[in-house]
């Protein structure tokens, strides 16, 4: 069983990305938790070097929770479409590029997806809490839907304009910000860890 969170504890949010930071800040919200960014601690970024979401949230919550002192969350997500073998997927910020420019990632998954019919695609969130002694515990979760173009949107981050969930009308990148947490695989992630750690 995983150690839960107390009420009052400093909890390091292992991300320097400012949208995934206000995400997970939301939801953490209600918790009684003081959360503080990697960023803000001036934490390097790990390398992320393991082949798949789970594996890279726990190199960061524990890289986080080692170089805090404190218990860390991190969050590895990204963006999979089934005709180009799950891509970006691990490599969703990569695809970026250094500045994490999201327009020429989108429009490459875009002309890499031509004019085939399969714009079958989901995003997977695995989330890491990590204590400085080594312990983690990790969530994840996942929605499925399509890619779509062009991309409809200014809201979200990443690959949230090109991406429809199933049964929605809207875009990642149209919706609400509440009607997103609703069903996005982090929410779902976060379920699953609000149930088994959250104060």
């Amino acid at each position: 069983m995983p150690r839960r969170l107390e009420r009052g504890t400093r909890l390091v949010i292992a991300t320097h990305n400012p949208g995934k930071l206000a995400e997970i800040a939301a939801l953490l919200a209600p918790h009684g938790l003081e959360a503080i960014s990697a960023g803000a601690l001036g934490l390097a970024e790990p390398e992320e070097t393991a082949p798949d979401f789970a594996g890279n949230a726990r190199i960061k919550a524990l890289a986080a929770a080692h170089g805090a002192g404190l218990p860390a969350l991190a969050d590895d997500s990204g963006f999979c479409v089934a005709a180009l073998g799950g891509a970006p997927g691990v490599f969703s910020a990569r695809w970026a590029g250094p500045g994490k420019d999201f327009a020429p990632a989108m429009a490459r998954v875009n002309a890499e997806l031509g004019a085939g019919a399969d714009r079958r695609a989901w995003f997977t969130a695995a989330l890491c809490l990590a204590w400085p002694g080594g312990e983690t515990a990790t969530f994840l979760g996942r929605v499925e839907g399509s890619a779509v173009w062009p991309p409809r949107g200014t809201r979200g981050f990443g690959y949230d304009p090109i991406f429809q969930p199933t049964g929605a009308t809207e875009t990642f990148g149209e919706m609400a910000s509440e009607a997103k947490e609703a069903i996005s695989h982090r929410a779902r992630a976060f379920a699953q860890l609000r149930a088994a750690c959250l104060p």
